[in-house]
């Protein structure tokens, strides 16, 4: 297995990742297992696995990235919420997954539980839980980062200052959420840079593929769609094969930019879907 931030530092060239979710349906578990182990044609660096916050799929999720590393030979990073848990049941967490060979963390406070039977959990912020893996020991942290800023935050000030904690509490690189503009990547990490963080801050692009589901995630995570893009996924929203021709075309335009401006590499998110981040990979690949 791979060591994420050391990768990162020696590879000489851009490092691709892959994030994908956990199935609904424990059923679904081995189809999804084989499903990511065809995508080792792709060459990814790393794949990273989210978290299932609610009910068994917190369980489910640390099981599924011990299978994840094992059956497919791809050093996984599994992400980790700390809302709804104490620290005992972390720590539990981390054990469990140090026993099933997993040492990679994306740290996450998560959104606060719908099920009103779990508690809000003893760790309030993703800092929080960065301390406490580090604290454990025999983990490398990763952590999120918002160009645009988080939904929740005050202002950009307060957002870059909540970031920068992560990043001094222990973070060895961040994954930024979806964004469409490069510019937007740029100026946050200068912002970054300017505040003492000096750790890989890697772009994370989603290539459109359905324009209403770009609208549901975008307004969730306050991302903007710039206005060109908007206008070209709208007029072909009811063709999927053109639509998705378009969101590929933008987001391997949108990668080049960023690796042409110094982005350490690109994280994916499929989805769970291969084909986009083929296309947009082929093309990076081609250049």
């Amino acid at each position: 297995m791979i060591d994420i931030p050391d990768i990162y530092a020696r590879a000489g060239r851009p490092v691709y990742s892959f994030e994908f979710f956990l199935p609904k349906a424990p059923d679904d578990l081995d189809s999804f297992v084989a499903s990511v182990r065809e995508l080792k044609s792709l060459h990814p660096d790393f794949v990273t696995l989210t978290y299932g916050a609610g009910g068994s799929a917190r369980s489910r999720t640390v099981e599924a990235a011990g299978r994840l590393q094992r059956e497919t030979g791809l050093t996984t990073a599994c992400h980790l919420t700390c809302v709804g848990h104490s620290r005992a049941e972390l720590s539990s967490i981390l054990d469990r997954l140090q026993g099933l060979g997993v040492s990679h963390l994306v740290a996450l406070r998560g959104d606060p539980p719908k099920d009103c039977s779990l508690p809000l959990g003893e760790l309030k912020h993703a800092d929080e839980l960065v301390r406490l893996a580090r604290a454990h020991g025999g983990f490398r942290l990763g952590v999120a980062a918002y160009p645009e800023k988080h939904p929740e935050s005050a202002s950009a000030d307060d957002d870059l200052a909540r970031f920068a904690g992560k990043m001094r509490a222990g973070a060895d690189w961040a994954i930024t959420q979806l964004f469409f503009d490069p510019a937007d990547y740029f100026a946050f990490v200068a912002r970054a840079r300017a505040a003492g963080v000096t750790a890989p801050i890697v772009p994370g692009v989603m290539p459109a593929t359905g324009y209403a589901q770009l609208k549901r995630f975008t307004a969730l995570c306050g991302a903007r769609v710039p206005d060109e893009l908007d206008a070209r996924l709208a007029a072909v929203q009811h063709d999927p094969a053109r639509l998705a021709d378009e969101g590929v075309a933008w987001a391997a335009r949108q990668c080049r930019a960023l690796l042409d401006g110094g982005a350490p590499g690109v994280h994916f998110y499929t989805l769970n879907r291969s084909d986009a981040t083929a296309r947009v990979l082929a093309a990076l690949r081609r250049a």
